[in-house]
C-alpha cells in the first residue's frame, strides 16, 4: 500500500516516513502544501497523509481542493489544532479522518489500517483466499495453519492482490502501490517478487495456486465462488 505523508516539519515527517515503511507501506514525502496537492493528483496513493498548519497552503485548502478535483483518497489530517471548529473545518473540507498532535505512532497506524479498510465496507480485518489469511495488524500471513514469512515488498504485493482479490491489477499498478516514487523499478522486478511469494505460499502447499497470471495484463487472486 502506498501512502503520501505531507509534512512541512521534515524530522516529523521522516520518522512517519520510516515507521511506515518498517510496516512493509511504501511512502512518498511532501514538505509543502502545493507540493503535496500536486502529488495527491499526479499519483496513485491508498492513505494520504496531511498536515494542517503549513506556510502557504494550508491542509485543509489541499483536501478541499482534492475532492473538488474527484480525487477521493482517505485524508488523514495531523495537526497541533484539536479544537471542535478545527476538527468541524477539516472534516467538511473533506477528509476522513483528524489527528491531533502529539500522538503516538501506534494510535496513527491504527487509523491507517482504518481507513485502508474504508473504501470496501464488508471487507473483515482478516484478508483471505482459500486456505491463506492475512492479518494486516499484526502482518502476519497462515496457510494451512503454517505461518509464512514474507519480506517487506513480498508482503506488500500479497496484500495488494487480496484488497483486490477477483480483479486483474497490471505490473504497473502494483509498482505504484508497492514502492515509491524514488524506487528504481520495472516490470520485470514484479515478475522476480511474484515468483519470490509464489515459491513461498503456493508451491509447498497443494492445491490451486492462489496467484494467477493473466496473460498481457497482470495477475489476480480470484474471488472465490
Amino acid at each position: 500500500m502506498r501512502i503520501l505523508v505531507v509534512e512541512d516539519e521534515h524530522r516529523i515527517a521522516q520518522a512517519i516516513k520510516q515507521g511506515l515503511e518498517q510496516e512493509a507501506y511504501a511512502v512518498d514525502l511532501c514538505f509543502a502544501g502545493d507540493d503535496g496537492l500536486r502529488a495527491a493528483t499526479a499519483e496513485d496513493y491508498d492513505v494520504i497523509l496531511l498536515d494542517v498548519m503549513m506556510p502557504g497552503m494550508d491542509g485543509i485548502t489541499v483536501c478541499r481542493k482534492l475532492r473538488q478535483q474527484g480525487v477521493h483518497t482517505p485524508v488523514l489530517l495531523l495537526t497541533a489544532k484539536d479544537q471542535n471548529q478545527d476538527i468541524v473545518s477539516g472534516l467538511d473540507a473533506g477528509a476522513d479522518d483528524y489527528l491531533p498532535k502529539p500522538f503516538s505512532f501506534e494510535v496513527l497506524l491504527a487509523r491507517v489500517r482504518a481507513l485502508l479498510r474504508r473504501p470496501t465496507e464488508t471487507q473483515p480485518e482478516a484478508l483471505r483466499a482459500g486456505s491463506l489469511t492475512l492479518t494486516p495488524s499484526s502482518r502476519s500471513v497462515v496457510r494451512d495453519n503454517r505461518p509464512i514469512n514474507l519480506s517487506a515488498k513480498e508482503y506488500g504485493i500479497l496484500e495488494y492482490l487480496l484488497r483486490n482479490k477477483g480483479r486483474v491489477v497490471s505490473k504497473n499498478n502494483i509498482i505504484s502501490h508497492v514502492w515509491d516514487f524514488d524506487a528504481d523499478v520495472l516490470p520485470n522486478n514484479v515478475e522476480v517478487f511474484i515468483t519470490y511469494l509464489r515459491n513461498k505460499i503456493d508451491k509447498p502447499f497443494d492445491g490451486e495456486p492462489l496467484i494467477k497470471t493473466v496473460r498481457g495484463f497482470g495477475y489476480t487472486i480470484e474471488a472465490e465462488a
